[in-house]
């Protein structure tokens, strides 16, 4: 989830703890953890709801620091005919566990055990073949690239390449950049340990 503007230093700030978003399909789920530009947050509730029975009295309303129930219907985007989600949710304080993944450098030989079964699974389990070891060469080589430039480079389609790269960095081996990705010290060491 992204957020705009003033509701940005809202959230960061812990004073906005509702949102309303208008999806084809729920893009969170409930409790989980997600990054987002205004900090991390954790999922407490999703649920749908109908925009046009919301009142100016909804406690809802005021959490998501909104005037009143017109200017929640304002400011939603996108097709008015996709559902309208509720989104309860609050801020994650302390530092975030794959940021410090990332960081560290030092592999134990159980850890790069870990890491080559790990990404061994990721490589059977694709459609397309083996591409783990090639995609973090590639993002090692060519930092802060397209995603879909990088995709192309490959041969494939941009949102799977994307969804692998996130699995990369769910293992702390990638960063995320405005603009495509770059090799982490972390994966740099498991790069590093493959040789050549």
């Amino acid at each position: 989830m992204l957020f705009a503007g003033s509701d940005r230093d809202g959230v960061a700030e812990g004073k906005i703890t509702v949102a309303y978003r208008r999806w084809a399909e729920p893009r969170v789920v409930e409790g989980r953890i997600y990054r987002t530009n205004a900090g991390r947050i954790s999922i407490d509730s999703i649920k749908q709801v109908n925009p046009d029975l919301i009142t100016d009295t909804d406690p809802d309303v005021a959490l998501a620091d909104r005037q009143n129930a017109k200017d929640v219907r304002r400011r939603l985007r996108g097709d008015d005919s996709q559902p309208t989600f509720l989104i309860r949710f609050h801020l994650v304080e302390g530092p975030d566990p794959r940021e410090q993944l990332a960081s560290d450098a030092t592999l134990s030989a159980e850890d790069l055990a870990d890491l080559r079964d790990r990404l061994a699974r990721f490589d059977a389990a694709s459609n397309h073949g083996p591409w783990t070891t090639e995609t973090l060469r590639l993002i090692q080589s060519t930092p802060a690239t397209r995603a879909g430039d990088l995709a192309a480079s490959l041969g494939r389609d941009t949102a799977p390449f994307k969804l692998d790269v996130r699995k990369l960095k769910n293992l702390g081996l990638t960063y995320s950049l405005e603009v495509g990705y770059r090799i982490s010290p972390r994966g740099t060491a498991y790069l590093n340990a493959l040789g050549n």
